[in-house]
């Protein structure tokens, strides 16, 4: 299910105009810049990214800056790629270096999705190395991860991954010592403060503690990701039956 918040149009926090000034922009080879806004992993220096992702974004809709061909936000960073021949990285660096974004208010198109989770034993790989690590029963770890409201953090990886924060602290954990060759489609996974969605079947570090039969990408529709940087996810536990029966819209 997808819910659309209230609108507001939020004001610049101080925490905002700090991360903003410790901005760094250089050149990624010939073709490329980054955005690195530092190495810390929080939602104040995320939302910069993504008010940065989204001027960029603005900016290109509306034919302001011509030649930029992507631009991929991650944690604490944005890459820019660019057309050499229709622009140089100096005039989109001035281009950004002139506009204050962290002061402009950018229509907001963040959601709410719920996604359906399944806790059975046999998608939960290991909820009982989690029981040992955390000193909590299986109950005690549904119920946190259940009641975190996540915050999109990036999308990446393969197509359509959610990175998600932050997990409850009670459930913080390492990689596994050594990865898995071979992942489920719909695993969801928790390493330290984040969670993901494994969207296809893959190889993987992450502790797994359920399953979902909620698809977060096809490439078939006009909007290939559910989800998006700045989302919000609300897990919802449904029963072993429910995950056989369930169906994608």
């Amino acid at each position: 299910m997808i819910r659309r918040p209230p609108r507001s149009t939020p004001k610049p926090s101080s925490a905002a105009s700090d991360v903003y000034k410790r901005q760094k922009i250089s050149n990624i080879g010939d073709c490329g810049i980054t955005c690195d806004f530092g190495d810390e992993v929080n939602k104040n220096t995320n939302k910069e990214v993504i008010k940065l992702f989204n001027f960029i974004q603005d900016s290109v809709n509306r034919r302001k800056i011509k030649g930029i061909l992507n631009y991929t936000p991650s944690y604490n960073k944005l890459i820019i790629n660019f057309e050499l021949g229709q622009i140089k990285s100096n005039e989109i660096i001035e281009f950004i270096k002139s506009s204050d974004y962290s002061k402009i208010n950018l229509p907001e198109n963040t959601k709410i999705v719920e996604i359906p989770i399944c806790y059975d034993e046999e998608f939960a790989l290991d909820i009982k190395r989690l029981e040992e690590k955390t000193k909590l029963n299986f109950k005690e770890i549904v119920a946190k991860h259940l009641e975190t409201n996540f915050f999109v953090y990036m999308i990446g990886f393969v197509p359509g991954q959610p990175f998600l924060g932050d997990l409850n602290e009670n459930l913080y954990h390492d990689r596994l010592d050594t990865p898995r060759i071979r992942i489920n489609k719909g695993s969801v996974g928790i390493v330290e403060k984040f969670c993901t969605i494994y969207t296809f079947e893959s190889p993987g570090g992450w502790n797994i503690i359920g399953r979902t039969p909620f698809e977060l990408f096809n490439i078939n529709k006009t909007n290939t990701s559910i989800l998006s940087p700045g989302d919000t996810v609300k897990f919802k536990s449904i029963s072993k039956k429910e995950f056989t029966l369930f169906k994608n819209e």
